[in-house]
């Protein structure tokens, strides 16, 4: 039975006189045979042992379903939809009380210039620079001539209330124009009165446009019913307007449609249909150089009419398509 080593000797490696010497003259240096011999045993690896693992992805049906988890919740939508939403009805309005309300809705819009107007006008650029001057006045004499502080706040706050009230005066002109639109405002010289649309959420007036059927000018004099007189006219939109809460909302665009739907109904499936040069908002009590945002409101109604008619027109060529 051969001999086998119960401890390693590192001498037998390295040699005697090494520095191996004196680590084997330590005890606790010298290596388990025993234990290098368990380590080989453990690092065999049997050949049939190794296969390839299998790379298939699981089946579905062995997966259990996926339950929710309690840390998630979902908040519920910030403005939801009430199932009690009052329906948005257009359409022509025909008793004398909605034409008083619409008046009211237009008379409303005329007043509310002065707000956008009294805006235009402080932050005006010709008006700024009178107020700078104004205030280098008050500066001038209340600080560098008196030097005196409590005079320098009162004459600065003097200058720029007296910049205020100068302007809630010309404004204020709108309030009165508002004031002079009655009801045969809306009659025509012939005596007929307007179409006036309305829309109204629920049973509230939230729009108005006043529309004017203009006859066919080539039958002016000649004694025909009022229906065959519109025939080859044009609709003349005098108004419109929406309540400020409801505007860019899409109510506007749907008056302009029900306007078109029936000027074409009465004068014709060509009629034209625009913007009065006298509409209702169209007073001016301001120059014309502190007008600008008006003239912007205008060019605005009038591109928005464009692509109402161009609409319409693109739905009349797909119908003869």
């Amino acid at each position: 039975m051969a001999h086998v080593a119960r401890e390693l000797d590192l001498n037998a490696y390295y040699g005697p006189g090494t520095v191996m010497d004196k680590m084997n003259a330590v005890p606790g240096l010298k290596t388990s045979t025993a234990f290098f011999l368990f380590l080989r045993a453990n690092l065999v690896v049997n050949p049939s042992a190794m296969s390839t693992p299998n790379m298939e992805p699981a089946p579905s049906h062995r997966l259990p379903p996926p339950s929710p988890s309690p840390l998630v919740t979902l908040d519920p939508p910030s403005n939801p939809v009430p199932d009690d939403l009052p329906p948005l009805s257009v359409g022509i309005l025909s008793s004398e009380t909605d034409k008083v309300d619409a008046l009211n809705l237009v008379t409303d819009s005329v007043a509310q210039q002065r707000q956008s107007a009294s805006k235009n006008l402080v932050f005006h650029p010709y008006l700024l620079s009178l107020l700078a001057v104004g205030l280098a006045i008050a500066y001038q004499y209340s600080w560098r001539i008196k030097r005196d502080l409590g005079m320098a706040l009162m004459l600065h706050s003097g200058v720029v209330m007296i910049y205020l009230l100068t302007i809630r005066y010309f404004t204020g002109q709108y309030i009165q124009v508002a004031e002079n639109m009655k009801w045969n405002w809306m009659v025509s010289e012939d005596g007929e009165e307007d179409t006036v649309i309305g829309v109204r959420f629920g049973k509230d007036l939230i729009g108005a446009l006043v529309l004017r059927l203009e006859p066919n000018p080539n039958l002016s004099g000649k004694k025909r019913s009022r229906s065959s007189a519109l025939r080859g006219g044009k609709g003349v939109i005098r108004a419109w307007t929406v309540k400020l809460k409801y505007r860019h909302k899409g109510v506007g665009v749907d008056m302009l449609h029900e306007a078109v739907k029936v000027t074409r109904d009465k004068c014709g499936r060509d009629a034209e249909v625009g913007f009065a040069k006298e509409h209702a908002n169209s007073t001016v009590v301001l120059p014309e150089a502190f007008n600008g945002q008006l003239r912007k409101d205008e060019q605005r109604a009038a591109k928005t009419l464009e692509r109402v008619l161009s609409e319409w027109e693109g739905s009349k060529r797909r119908r003869k398509h």
